[in-house]
């Protein structure tokens, strides 16, 4: 088997959503392909349109449709974990169960694997209007100086900037030899499997077209706000700087691995928490600030810290790490104030 394409689904019936998913991987143009979807307990129709397709396309021209079903949910880390152990491709690639893919994205990856040996392959993908399905912008998710047999740099490179792990396809015996999966129960696995599993690549390539497509569709289990979600994004980043103590690789990468670990569980949870969260509390916020103090407590001096952090969200964390109260309440009235600003122009 070349490849198996992993698909963890949780209640994405409505507006045919799964079924737009599904059926951009059975008209993919590559073929000795499988398609695992790993329904993971649903309570809508998701399941019973799984049964179908796998009546209809248990065995097809050269594709293979096969279903799991879970009787717990364990989240995307947990269904797709699940989908890595019946996988027998020699790659393995995943598609979140809203989004779909353009009909030769799989044969353009798999090609450019051939062609250099690469043990890791990935592209660019559009952003999809969730009500018209028209595509928005294009996304560059990786950039070509990351490319190559992989020296140091490039591999801090790629834990700065990963890229999302379901534009890409993974050699199997590269996540089997290294023992990587992804963590189960929260959301934004992602946030710990991407930026850990990047420091295993030996040979990484990247075709730079967008061959996958992103629904930003309400629903989706990675849209809404909550601080239960900013709780786990927190845990996701947790587990991964647990794992790069445990495997020894703070050493070689830790400015970068740190780095990462404060910007996705720290500044990224704070402002989205702030922005566009739901009931908003001064209680959560000093939560995120003892976090960050207690795991990473000079982040600010990280070599990439400037870089890549605007300079207004700098001076918002600096209130923030002196005074919680005065973050809050100036956070609050500035981006209010903004957003009647921003209304009124009709932005």
């Amino acid at each position: 088997m070349r490849l198996s394409i992993i698909v963890p689904v949780y209640n994405m019936e409505a507006d045919d959503k799964l079924k737009h998913c599904l059926d951009s991987l059975l008209d993919q143009s590559v073929d000795d392909i499988e398609i695992i979807a790993v329904d993971d307990a649903s309570t809508d129709g998701s399941a019973a349109i799984l049964k179908e397709y796998e009546g209809k396309y248990a065995t097809g021209q050269g594709k293979e449709f096969h279903a799991i079903f879970c009787a717990e949910n364990h989240r995307q880390g947990g269904a797709r974990n699940r989908g890595m152990k019946e996988a027998r491709g020699e790659w393995i690639g995943f598609m979140d169960s809203d989004d779909y893919a353009a009909p030769d994205m799989f044969e353009k990856l798999l090609k450019k694997a051939d062609e250099t040996g690469a043990d890791v392959v990935g592209c660019d993908y559009t952003i999809v209007d969730h009500h018209t399905f028209t595509p928005q912008n294009n996304v560059a998710n990786n950039k070509p100086e990351q490319t190559g047999i992989l020296n140091e740099e490039q591999h801090k490179s790629l834990i700065i900037r990963t890229g999302s792990v379901v534009t890409k396809i993974y050699k199997r015996s590269l996540l089997e030899e290294n023992g990587l999966v992804f963590p189960e129960g929260i959301f934004y696995e992602d946030n710990c499997a991407a930026p850990l599993w990047s420091m295993y690549f030996n040979h990484f390539e990247y075709v730079p077209e967008p061959l996958y497509f992103y629904l930003t569709v309400s629903g989706s289990t990675t849209h809404y706000v909550t601080w239960e979600k900013c709780k786990d994004r927190v845990k996701a980043g947790l587990i991964f700087l647990e794992e790069c103590k445990s495997r020894g690789l703070m050493d070689k990468y830790r400015d970068e691995i740190e780095f990462r670990f404060s910007e996705l569980s720290y500044v990224t949870t704070l402002f989205s928490y702030m922005y566009s969260g739901k009931k908003r509390s001064l209680k959560n916020t000093g939560e995120l600030r003892s976090m960050i103090r207690e795991n990473v407590p000079g982040f600010r001096d990280n070599r990439y810290y400037a870089e890549f952090i605007k300079e207004e969200d700098r001076k918002l964390i600096d209130l923030h790490m002196k005074d919680n109260f005065g973050f809050f309440v100036w956070y609050v009235l500035l981006f209010g104030y903004r957003k009647i600003v921003n209304k009124v122009r009709g932005k």
